[in-house]
């Protein structure tokens, strides 16, 4: 166990508290086994799922369904220890910092304050140890981290319930459930990452998972290209990721002497905080990340493999859109938020590179979703939206806000993709035009836990949706009309960009309900309400869409019990040295009733359209219909631009397919091809022609005329010495004689001579 990292609480002479510690109760200090769980469960269905009775669901569900429970006596156990810790001697350290700025590791042993409020618990052990520098793992868990393990546990467990009855019968019925174990394990475990390295493999776990699901009827081409878009643009945006951590940890090392670097993320977070980090590498470095962000969350221009992500099963994009991959992210900036806010100079601004892609995102998801047919696809760009609206949030200092946003949105938006699911196993389609409509009548509880969904999402008081998207534009601080001042900057910009978003989404929202559940039945077949299997999870999550947004009122809402005030944030957002100094907005009536009227504005302008006009068209046609025959795209032709504009994606597809992939792939091909013909092929070819002629001098001068001429002359020398040996040999005594007696005469004269 690494002992430097149990923290005071506040700076001792010059020193810079981190604000963690190593005390705590056990289910804070052992909180590893919540990813264990599910990542233990993909193990185990992966080999013996398939001899299980119900195929290995069985064990994913009770996996997630104990982390879980874990999760929430985790949470108990965080209110807890963020007020009533009390540590009878805890060893501290402290980041001393010298004159010239560097900071220094210091261990000190001191007492922690009875009734202080605690920090963050920090837990290291050494992962590996390469050229004297050692790598930790380990969990750090505050306020933020127990509200992702409450979050990612709960929508997965009622996934993992809805895939029972949505999957039944799937040929990988076993694989499915194997994936969603390791696709929450990793999802989980990035939540308690304690240091850059460690949620770098977390992020791309989350990754590999995701292009498992969403390919997972891979024998249909639309389903693999879109896994395969997801993958690879995420591995662009991960780019940014790699480089801003590796910026970091050395930026890190130069401002720590007498260490090499540092991942850790509380470190890092209070380096950027001290000042101890140049503004130029917090720059960088903030860039870099912010291209991973914009990747993984589905941020404008990096959007586009979000909506193709809907070819996979309903459940995985209920998965990835409200609880787990695409809110990454958004958890990332609110981890490593020193480093963003000093970064982006987010206090006392007007706009920075955050805020305005988050706000432009917002505003491009919501317009986009007004021309999907499939009501999947609806979802997906409302996510892309409403993923905005957090980075936007974040971007202006509303950290609260944003955390509470990704907090009520998990659950009203895993509501609406699980309704959608639920309506298309009873219509076999995603079609809302050509296969749905009055579907209410056949699906009450699918209709009603939509609506809910629906309320909550375009924002209208008193759901969830309402709160939170309230607090994000009150935090942008652009507001000043009879109260409501206050905030990290004047972002007047952001707040006009949430506002138009929200009149948006009212209205695509009431377009989509208007398509599904109203109207005549335009489908084939009788339409049924779904089971117990999945109307049951709909009904939970849409509970949580009314209640969640109770979990925060804001300070001084005379209509909420002062418990309830603000709560969300006091028990989520760190108080500690690795957290930014942030100010917080005041509450403004005036701006949410504003707002509320804008919402109803969007309702009611899409309300007329479909409601009134649409309807009325259909009885004078006699039959359903979707759109006016003589719409505003047909009578202006400014109108059809935009709906051209729109259907065809901003053309964002057509640039990365037709210009970037196209534009490389044919000058490589080419490239490519010349290579293989003149370069490899020819030279292959040169050898085997100088092959064969080396071949053929070889044989006719070497082989037949050296080697062959030499052979046959022996040959005929040895017939011919034969021959006259055999004469000498003819059996007669006296022949030998002679022979014998030359040959001794020969010698003697030899001798003779010699001597």
């Amino acid at each position: 166990m690494n002992t430097l990292f149990t923290l005071a609480a506040a700076a001792t002479g010059d020193g810079l508290a981190l604000g963690i510690t190593e005390g705590g109760s056990w289910l804070l200090r052992n909180v590893w086994l919540i990813p264990l769980l599910p990542a233990l469960s993909f193990i185990g269905i992966l080999f013996f799922g398939k001899k299980m009775p119900r195929g290995g669901s069985e064990l994913g569900i009770a996996a997630v369904g104990i982390a879980f429970v874990l999760a929430l006596l985790t949470g108990v156990a965080w209110i807890d220890h963020r007020d009533n810790f009390h540590g009878d001697e805890v060893h501290v350290a402290v980041i001393q910092m010298d004159d010239h700025g560097a900071a220094h590791g210091d261990d000190h042993g001191a007492g922690h304050e009875p009734g202080h409020p605690s920090l963050a618990v920090h837990r290291t052990a050494t992962w590996f140890q390469t050229n004297g520098v050692e790598f930790t793992v380990g969990t750090l868990v505050d306020g933020l981290a127990v509200m992702m393990l409450l979050v990612v546990t709960l929508v997965s467990l009622l996934v993992h319930v809805y895939s029972t009855d949505y999957v039944h019968g799937d040929r990988r019925y076993t694989h499915f459930f194997a994936f969603l174990s390791l696709f929450s394990a990793s999802m989980l475990l990035l939540v308690v990452s304690e240091n850059t390295l460690q949620l770098l493999c977390a992020w791309e776990l989350v990754g590999v998972c995701s292009f498992a699901l969403i390919g997972h009827w891979w024998e249909e081409k639309p389903n693999s290209d879109a896994a395969l878009k997801a993958f690879l643009t995420n591995r662009v945006g991960d780019m940014g990721l790699l480089v801003g951590v590796t910026v970091l940890f050395f930026a890190a090392g130069s401002a720590l002497p007498d260490r090499f670097g540092s991942f850790s993320i509380a470190e890092t977070n209070a380096l950027a905080n001290s000042g101890a980090l140049s503004h130029t590498t917090l720059v960088v470095a903030a860039s870099c990340l912010m291209a991973a962000v914009m990747s993984k969350s589905g941020q404008f221009f990096l959007h586009t493999w979000l909506p193709d992500a809907m070819a996979g099963p309903t459940p995985v994009s209920a998965l990835i859109h409200a609880a787990t991959m695409v809110v990454a992210g958004v958890f990332m900036i609110a981890r490593m938020y020193g480093v963003f806010f000093e970064g982006f100079q987010i206090g006392g601004s007007s706009i920075n590179l955050m805020a305005f892609i988050g706000g432009l995102t917002t505003i491009v998801g919501a317009l986009l979703a007004f021309v999907q047919r499939d009501i999947k696809k609806v979802l997906a760009y409302s996510t892309i939206s409403q993923l905005g609206y957090m980075v936007l949030a974040l971007g202006v200092g509303a950290w609260t806000a944003a955390v509470f946003h990704l907090f009520t949105h998990a659950f009203f938006k895993a509501c609406l993709f699980l309704g959608s699911g639920s309506v298309s196993h009873a219509v076999h389609s995603f079609d809302m035009k050509s296969d749905m409509g009055g579907l209410r009548r056949h699906m009450p509880h699918t209709y009603r836990t939509f609506m809910i969904g629906t309320v909550a999402l375009a924002g209208l008081p008193p759901l969830a949706g309402f709160w939170s998207k309230d607090e994000i534009l009150v935090g942008t601080g652009g507001w000043g009309l009879m109260g409501g001042t206050g905030g990290n900057g004047a972002y007047t910009l952001m707040l006009g960009m949430g506002m138009l978003t929200a009149a948006l989404t009212a209205a695509y929202m009431t377009r989509c309900v208007y398509l599904t559940f109203f109207g005549e039945f335009r489908g084939h077949g009788e339409p049924h309400e779904s089971g117990p299997r999945i109307t049951g999870p709909l009904w939970i999550l849409a509970g949580l869409a009314i209640v969640a947004g109770f979990f925060n009122m804001p300070k001084g809402f005379q209509l909420a019990p002062g418990s309830l005030q603000e709560r969300f944030g006091h028990f989520v957002e760190p108080v500690a040295g690795y957290f930014p100094a942030i100010s917080h907005a005041t509450p403004s009536w005036s701006l949410a009733i504003v707002s509320t009227l804008v919402v109803i504005s969007g309702i009611t302008a899409s309300g007329w359209y479909y409601f009134v006009k649409v309807e009325a068209a259909s009885k004078a046609a006699g039959t359903s219909l979707t759109e006016l025959p003589d719409g505003p795209t047909t009578k202006y032709p400014l109108a059809r631009m935009g709906h051209t504009l729109l259907s065809n994606k901003y053309y964002l597809d057509h640039f990365y397919n037709g210009v970037v992939a196209d534009g490389t792939k044919g000058p490589l091909a080419r490239m490519a091809n010349r290579i293989n013909q003149d370069v490899i092929d020819r030279t292959v070819d040169v050898v085997g022609e100088t092959a064969v002629k080396a071949g053929t001098v070889v044989y006719e001068k070497i082989d037949q005329l050296v080697v062959d001429g030499a052979v046959n002359a022996s040959g005929r020398g040895s017939s011919g010495a034969g021959e006259e040996l055999r004469k000498i040999n003819s059996g007669k005594v006296q022949s030998y004689a002679a022979i014998l007696f030359a040959a001794a005469t020969v010698l003697a004269g030899i001798l003779i001579v010699l001597v």
